[in-house]
């Protein structure tokens, strides 16, 4: 089945592209959530006009986020733990605690986007990296401290 993109898919492809898909995977799970529409003659000459609306939409998201990606990096947030011994802290910081402290600091970011390998467990500061679109990433310092 031939389908053209809607939005972008991970592990498939960007937004405005023609791609070759599994029946029951276009069927099933990219036409009903509207991620794709079926490439045939009508939907493909609106292609032509939806790259043109995609591409000045695309540049727009991408000066956002670059803005975006400026003001996370200037930001550093301080999150309060109780500890124990060997400053070793009651349960962890999540990327959830970091957007939560973010949106506490006038900057919303969906905590999907920060990438945090392993939860934090100690006292101390971090550079978390945070990547807002493909091709723009940051981090944002998170200091850890007593509470």
């Amino acid at each position: 089945m031939k389908v053209i993109l809607q939005e972008d898919v991970a592990n498939l492809g960007a937004a405005g592209l023609v791609v070759d898909v599994a029946d029951g995977y276009g069927r099933n799970y990219l036409l009903p959530r509207r991620l794709a529409v079926i490439a045939d003659a009508g939907n493909t000459a609106k292609l032509e006009h939806q790259r043109k609306v995609l591409g000045a939409r695309q540049a727009r998201q991408l000066a956002e986020a670059k803005a975006l990606a400026a003001q996370v990096a200037a930001t550093a947030v301080s999150i309060k733990r109780q500890t124990g011994s060997e400053d070793k802290i009651f349960g962890s910081v999540t990327n959830q605690d970091i957007a939560e402290a973010l949106a506490a600091a006038g900057i919303t970011i969906d905590r999907r986007h920060i990438h945090l390998a392993d939860p934090i467990r100690n006292i101390g500061v971090f550079q978390v990296p945070v990547r807002l679109v493909k091709d723009i990433e940051t981090t944002v310092k998170v200091y850890v401290i007593r509470g």
